[in-house]
This record gives structure tokens, C-alpha cells and sequence, in this order.
């Protein structure tokens, strides 16, 4: 079978020769995302926190398939390891195009403001804006014109969520990032957006989707599934293809409908 570094696939869906970072790579969103870059030919850096075995066998996956791969182990909520992961990328590469961001955190247990302690509060901030803000800026450093940030964001951030209210403010300031960093390095080539998605069978839906609660989501989902990761893997890699070099501050929602954005 002919490798995914090698075939030949139409300039505007390729990305052969492209550097990517992935954030959050090792699974759920992240690995499909870092395996379909690998698949349009990208060199992929798998960032990850601390599950080095999952990191280590995508790499290894992804190496048998002659993909150029690199797993490095960041806490992007410190500015340091934000910096350090893309500086090794850089340094094995010899630079940067393409910076998806897949990493965060969404806390389960459903609280209500008032009893929201500030523990939970700054850590869903620290996990999911800090570190946006983190390796957004470390990236936009080293990228030239071409460069690609996508950012995975959520419908909470644009319909907010009960109970979850850290989790959607977070991903409405997601939102807002991305609208304000397209702009200013929209004239340097360089495209930001996000994907937005709805529901995605993960790891991180355990627990709401236990005893029938996929079910009750689907059932008010109006395409009549929840979605899978490879369903936002292709929404991610599609905003990073040099045919998408006019998408500039978007939020593409993949969600089956649920949320439909004016």
C-alpha cells in the first residue's frame, strides 16, 4: 500500500512537508486529529501532559507508517512548557506551519455558581485559557506565512452550560481569542479559528453518558448521533489546508445540528 507521506494528493488537500504540533495528541479528539495530519502527510508532534504510554504507542504507530513523529511531554498552563513544547518541535522539525490545539479539561460534576469553589474555577481557566493563550502565543513566534492555529472549542462556549459554567466561559473566551488573533495575524498569512463540537464519544463523556445518557443526548441531537473524533479530526485538518488559506476567525460547529450559530 503506497504511504501516506508518499502518495499523491491534490495540492489543495495536502500537507505534505508541514510541521504540525497537536496539543492534547495522544487521544480522544487529539490522536484522530494527529493521525489524519499524518494521513494528508504532515510531520506531527504529539503534545501531551502525563500519559506518556499512549503518547509513546501513537508515535510508534505513526513511525512504522514512516510518518516524522515526536512526543513531548508540556503543561501548557505554564508558560515554560508551552514554550518548550513548541521550541522541540522547532528544534526536530526546523519549524512550525501548523498548531492545533486539542488540549483541556471539561470537570464532570455538575456545580452550580454559588457553590462553585475558586479551586475548580482556576483550574478550568488555567487548564483551558491559560494554555490557549500559552502555546497560541509561543506558536504565532515562530510561524510564517501559511501557519495554521485551530483551536477545538465547544458549543457551551457560544449557548453557554448550567452547571458547567467555568467549562463554557472558558470556551467563550476561546471564542473571542480566536476572533481577536485572526485579525492580527490575518496580514502575516497566518489563519486562526476554531472547531466547535457538540457531544463526541470520548473518554471525557464517560460518566454523563453512563445508564443511558447517550441516548437522551442523541435523542435531542437532529442528526441522531453523537459525534465521533474523527468526525472533528476533519473539521481540524480541513481549516489546515492550503485551500482554506481564506477562512480567517471562524467557528465551524460540528455538532449534527444541535447548535445552529446566527
Amino acid at each position: 500500500m503506497t504511504s501516506p507521506q508518499t502518495r499523491s494528493i491534490p495540492a489543495p488537500f495536502s500537507l505534505a512537508g508541514k510541521r504540525a504540533v497537536i496539543t492534547g495528541g495522544s487521544r480522544g479528539i487529539g490522536a484522530a486529529i494527529t493521525r489524519l495530519l499524518a494521513d494528508f502527510g504532515a510531520d506531527v508532534c504529539i503534545g501531551y501532559r502525563s500519559r506518556s504510554a499512549e503518547a509513546d504507542a501513537l508515535a510508534t504507530e505513526l513511525r512504522s507508517r514512516g510518518v516524522r513523529t515526536l512526543a513531548v511531554a508540556a503543561d501548557l498552563g505554564d508558560a515554560g512548557g508551552a514554550d518548550h513544547l513548541i521550541a522541540e518541535a522547532v528544534r526536530t522539525f526546523g519549524g512550525v506551519e501548523l498548531l492545533i490545539h486539542s488540549a483541556g479539561i471539561w470537570p464532570p460534576e455538575e456545580v452550580p455558581v454559588h457553590e462553585m469553589t475558586d479551586e475548580r474555577w482556576h483550574r478550568t481557566m488555567r487548564e483551558n485559557v491559560d494554555a490557549m493563550f500559552h502555546v497560541s502565543r509561543a506558536a504565532a513566534r515562530v510561524m510564517g506565512e501559511g501557519g495554521r492555529i485551530v483551536h477545538i472549542s465547544s458549543t457551551a462556549g457560544q449557548r453557554g452550560e448550567s452547571f458547567h459554567a467555568d467549562y463554557a466561559a472558558s470556551k467563550g473566551a476561546m471564542i473571542s481569542f480566536v476572533k481577536s488573533q485572526a485579525i492580527e495575524l490575518a496580514r502575516r498569512g497566518i489563519t486562526v479559528n476554531a472547531v466547535a463540537p457538540g457531544w463526541v464519544d470520548t473518554e471525557m463523556c464517560v460518566l454523563p453518558f453512563a445508564n443511558g445518557g447517550k441516548a437522551r443526548v442523541e435523542a435531542g441531537i437532529p442528526n441522531g448521533r453523537v459525534a465521533s473524533p474523527e468526525d472533528i479530526a476533519w473539521a481540524a485538518v480541513a481549516l489546515c489546508m492550503p485551500g482554506a488559506r481564506h477562512v480567517v476567525g471562524e467557528i465551524l460547529n460540528v455538532n449534527g445540528g444541535s447548535v445552529l450559530p446566527g
